[in-house]
């Protein structure tokens, strides 16, 4: 069989028989990838702990008739291992694999958009980046912010989204698609603070030193106004984005 070689880092899994499981990947060059992991249950397995999720793997795999087998998995990083102690980063990493998971649909197309957002954002949550560590909730926004932005559902913040008039815009719509003027603005829509349109713009910009002086009163405004984005723009809303500890 033809194989070929990619980095990964595993979504989900499933059991399949006895002791197998399916793989959930977003790998660097072919997007999604589900493949087979043969006997990774049974206590025997060689690299059946390298394959839980949050794994970043470098993984050989074997084209298969339906789907694709894990021949050979080498870990490059345990993002698991310092998230298991830590239950803010621990949820904001799982409602981040879900988003991957979501939002890239078609399996073996390139995502390398996707892959390298996921891999940075994970690795800021387990380990602290070069300008210190960040609030995990913080680290979700941005994450959710700019994936979606990937996809298609960049939210509109300095002009209004349903006419295009330039700000200084007060409203906020997530059915409209971010900032809306006075004259578009639907019923029920948001009216966030002058700090609030700050961090939400460092955070779909990654401009990460505007953030240090953030108040937690805003950081929690944002992330309402995010989390809100974010469900109505999906299909289905994130099972995990319940769960966040915001603390």
């Amino acid at each position: 069989m033809p194989t070929y070689r990619d980095r990964a880092v595993v979504l989900r899994t499933h059991k399949l028989g006895e002791s197998d499981r399916i793989i959930t990947l977003l790998s660097r060059s072919r997007g999604k990838i589900r493949a087979v992991a043969r006997g990774v249950r049974r206590t025997s397995s060689k690299f059946g702990a390298r394959l839980e999720p949050f794994s970043h793997i470098d993984a050989q795999f074997a084209v298969g008739r339906n789907l694709d087998v894990v021949a050979q998995c080498e870990t490059l990083h345990a993002f698991g291992r310092p998230l298991a102690t830590n239950y803010p980063a621990y949820t904001a990493g799982q409602v981040m694999l879900e988003t991957a998971d979501r939002l890239v649909t078609v399996e073996g197309e390139p995502a390398i958009g996707q892959y390298r957002l996921l891999v940075g954002a994970l690795w800021a949550l387990g380990w602290r980046t070069s300008d210190g560590p960040r609030p995990p909730a913080m680290i979700l926004d941005s994450f959710l912010l700019r994936s979606l932005s990937l996809a298609g559902y960049a939210p509109s913040l300095s002009d209004c989204a349903h006419c295009g008039a330039t700000g200084p815009l007060e409203w906020f719509s997530p059915e409209s698609g971010g900032a809306v003027c006075v004259s578009c603005k639907p019923p029920g829509a948001a009216k966030p603070s002058g700090a609030a349109w700050g961090l939400m713009i460092s955070l779909l910009t990654g401009d990460w030193p505007t953030t240090r002086s953030v108040s937690p009163h805003t950081q929690a405004e944002v992330s309402g106004l995010v989390s809100a984005f974010v469900n109505w723009h999906l299909e289905r809303g994130l099972r995990a984005l319940p769960m966040v500890d915001r603390r």
